[in-house]
């Protein structure tokens, strides 16, 4: 359970981090072609914190046997998403049968 809330932690910051970056570069291309004067903008994910950093690696960590399975030209999206579901399969409910399974037998 500890792995799945860390693998959608992580995914979670991941998603609004792509929103805040997005939300900042259409503000920038609003700016360049004249709508409006120009703010300077700190996306949120430019300086991550040390909880943000703490979450991503142990993520990065128990999603890591699943990272051959994507190949690297594929989107970071793409990426992220099919690391987030195998690691749910795998932890949730793979590790949630296997310890059903176990319970029953003891």
């Amino acid at each position: 359970m500890i792995a799945c809330l860390f693998v959608i932690a992580a995914f979670v910051i991941f998603v609004v981090d792509q929103s805040t970056n997005a939300s900042g570069q259409q503000q920038e291309a609003v700016a360049q072609s004249g709508g409006q004067a120009s703010h300077p903008t700190s996306p949120a994910g430019s300086h991550p914190s040390g909880l943000h950093k703490a979450i991503d690696e142990v993520a990065e960590q128990i999603s890591s046997p699943f990272a051959g399975i994507v190949s690297p030209s594929s989107s970071e999206w793409g990426s992220q998403l099919v690391r987030l579901v195998l690691s749910l399969l795998v932890y949730g409910l793979g590790v949630g049968y296997l310890v059903r399974m176990l319970s029953v037998r003891v």
